[in-house]
């Protein structure tokens, strides 16, 4: 009882993308959370489903703040060194709005799934209409709540809408367990099930993804 308190400070105060992806990571599993930042997703997931959870993070000021908080963070590029892990090392890989940074989207998530059992990826939708609109009626790249950044700061290099990360996930034969897309305001699209719509309307896309003929935990 004397927990109940914590717990929901700290998934209260997280992003909402990880609180998202924490509901679809099972109790008593390991974890890897690649580009971990902080460690607040780790945190979470030990002190709330006892999880084998441990991070990379490829910015050492983040690193050293989850050190400092007595996170098992290690400064890790995702494009090169997810090759170093042995096949079925997790049972979830975790990349949260990171996809659309890495060099090699597709190669990540090859990785993903040879040394987890499940991949949970979240990203911002392109596809979402105020950025449909402002490309239409402006001709610049757009910039909205997720999208804040112009175009010659951003990190991102691999944009992607909802469409096409389905498209992606067909093309790789892997299959998606669960899905669905949401506003920043953490309202979940009612169309989830309807990706056109949820293309459209959703501002960030969750999915849970395993290699076909991979069970899904209960």
């Amino acid at each position: 009882m004397n927990d109940v308190g914590p717990v929901r400070f700290v998934a209260k105060n997280m992003r909402l993308d990880l609180r998202l992806i924490a509901e679809m990571i099972a109790p008593d599993t390991r974890v890897l959370d690649i580009g971990s930042g902080d460690g607040t997703l780790i945190e979470h997931l030990f002190r709330t489903q006892k999880c084998d959870a441990r991070g990379i993070e490829i910015d050492m000021a983040e690193v050293t703040r989850a050190v400092g908080r007595g996170l098992p963070v290690m400064h890790g590029d995702a494009d090169l060194d997810l090759g170093h892990y042995p096949d079925g090392a997790f049972d979830f890989v975790v990349l949260s709005r990171t996809l659309q940074a890495v060099g090699r989207p597709r190669a990540v998530l090859r990785q993903m799934l040879r040394i987890g059992r499940h991949a949970v990826v979240s990203f911002p939708n392109f596809g979402h209409w105020r950025v449909r609109a402002q490309l239409l009626f402006t001709g610049r790249m757009p910039m909205t709540r997720t999208w804040s950044r112009m175009w010659y700061e951003t990190p991102n290099i691999h944009p992607c809408t909802i469409r096409d990360f389905f498209a992606l996930c067909a093309a790789e034969g892997y299959r998606v367990e669960r899905w669905l897309a949401v506003d920043d305001e953490g309202r979940r699209a009612p169309w989830r099930r309807f990706p056109r719509l949820a293309n459209l309307f959703g501002e960030q896309a969750l999915f849970l993804l395993s290699r076909n003929g991979e069970k899904a935990r209960p």
